[in-house]
């Protein structure tokens, strides 16, 4: 049993982020063990959280991971805590595209059986807030919404009115906040600056929405509704278990081609077996005599990254290793496989660049045959150039800036088999970047992508497998385990 609250919103711009980064931080420091959650695939916002809680921020995203593993994830992340605190997604009731309820902040609501914090923009209306309210309360009667915070609030007589038309909803008024711009964050191409690239900033901000919300808030009705949340029941997911018998790599990717997802449409598949080109120099499915160092990119420059990818890979048998590729010149000592995930190269392509040690490491790693998995940053990372500032020249493509957003879910199936999965493994991810790489593919591309349009992306070269689509492995545990394998050289 573990308090919750499900803090939303009308739309996005609304104040989701201070507040639930406010509520996090006013808790923790009251003492509570809080354990902090973000709807969907942002990788930013739970950056803000860890630092209000000093836990890790986990991400609940029905799409990807799917609906069935929303509450033991969350359970997962919330064992021994007083209290968590779910951030939504968008507006209550927005999920994937053209899936109806799908990935929403509404239908983690109901999977977590958690009441809601409707967090309203009062900002240049008065009585209409009461419409909206009562809009939002009444469209899907099993979502509970127990009460509204109202953001920028102008004035005391603003806040009465406010509170006035709130009294004919039922919906208790629980907090009212001011305008306050040191609570602000800055943002840039693909939202808020990282903690990782302005953390003293970050501190200041987050104690600033702390202090906002604790002025602002009722922390006690607050808290006494999340203790209304029944019991989940079920167990919290873990990634041993995830991960199954200690069967080999081979056979547990096999098997998740053997049992493909019936919402996914086939895709014309290259390559057979099982057995990842170029990994497992010592033979796929044998067991390692030694714990294989797994390297992942951390740093300012990569900062997108799922707590549980490298749970399980720990899970899998990998001793898990980070490094920063701005300021190390040579990878973690013994490395057999590299991860290197999503982030910001973009703005740090100069630095990258200028680090040729670890660039012509990498190269050679990569060249070795060794496991080299690269989502999004990761791959222009390997390019040869990124804005014309030379990179670490894996793979035979360009990257640059553009000013075109790539953002949404992704349906794909490997297409060739790869240090992560076999062809024909189906999975769903998602796009996020203002940037172009050419080509888009290569001779063995990493995906096709089947919705929401038919094409094929990234490329798989040797055990390096670079793409732009970004995964969440408690979907998919077994490819934890074939990348680990693959790793003992």
């Amino acid at each position: 049993m573990v308090a919750r609250l499900v803090i939303a919103a009308p739309s996005s711009g609304s104040g989701k982020t201070t507040v639930a980064t406010g509520l996090m931080a006013a808790f923790a420091q009251a003492g509570l063990a809080v354990s902090p959650h973000k709807v969907g695939p942002d990788y930013i916002d739970p950056g803000y959280h860890s630092l209000a809680t000093g836990r890790p921020g986990r991400n609940l995203d029905a799409y990807m991971c799917g609906p069935e593993l929303v509450a033991p994830l969350f359970a997962h992340g919330a064992r021994g805590c007083d209290l968590a605190v779910v951030e939504g997604v968008m507006g209550l009731y927005d999920g994937a595209s053209g899936l109806g309820e799908l990935a929403s902040t509404a239908q983690v609501s109901k999977l977590l059986r958690a009441p809601v914090v409707l967090v309203v923009d009062a900002s240049s209306q008065s009585r209409s807030v009461a419409a909206l309210v009562h809009g939002f309360v009444s469209f899907d009667p099993q979502v509970r919404i127990g009460g509204v915070i109202l953001n920028k609030v102008g004035s005391d007589r603003h806040e009465a009115l406010l509170r006035e038309a709130m009294e004919d909803v039922g919906v208790p008024v629980l907090g009212a906040l001011r305008r306050a711009p040191q609570v602000d964050t800055p943002s840039r191409h693909l939202g808020l600056v990282p903690v990782a690239e302005r953390r003293a900033d970050a501190v200041a901000a987050v104690a600033a929405m702390a202090e906002q919300v604790r002025a602002g808030c009722d922390l006690d009705a607050l808290l006494a509704l999340a203790r209304t949340a029944p019991p989940l029941g079920g167990r919290p997911w873990e990634p041993g278990s995830a991960l199954g018998p200690g069967q080999s790599a081979r056979g547990s990717a096999a098997a998740l081609r053997a049992q493909p997802d019936p919402a996914l449409p086939a895709f014309e598949e290259g390559g057979s077996g099982g057995k990842a080109p170029g990994s497992g120099r010592n033979g796929v499915g044998t067991t390692p005599a030694r714990r294989p160092v797994v390297a992942v990119a951390g740093g300012s420059a990569f900062t997108f990254s799922y707590a549980e990818h490298t749970e399980l890979l720990a899970a899998a048998g990998a001793e898990v290793v980070t490094f920063d590729p701005l300021r190390d010149e040579q990878l973690p000592p013994g490395t057999g496989g590299l991860v290197i995930g999503g982030g910001f190269p973009e703005v740090y392509a100069a630095e990258l660049s200028a680090n040729e040690r670890l660039r012509k490491a990498v190269a050679e790693l990569a060249r070795s045959g060794a496991p080299v998995a690269a989502e999004c940053a990761g791959l222009l990372y390997l390019a040869r150039s990124l804005d014309g500032q030379p990179m670490c020249g894996v793979l035979d493509a360009d990257a640059r800036m553009s000013g075109r957003l790539t953002l949404g879910y992704r349906e794909a199936v490997a297409v060739h088999d790869n240090s992560l999965a076999v062809a024909g493994t189906r999975l769903r991810g998602h796009e996020f970047h203002r940037t172009v790489i050419e080509p888009g593919a290569g001779a063995a591309p990493a995906w096709g992508l089947v919705h929401p349009e038919r094409r094929v992306e990234g490329f798989v070269q040797g055990g390096v497998h670079a793409s732009y689509l970004h995964t969440h492995w408690a979907a998919r545990p077994e490819v934890a385990r074939r990348f680990t394998e693959g790793c003992a050289g």
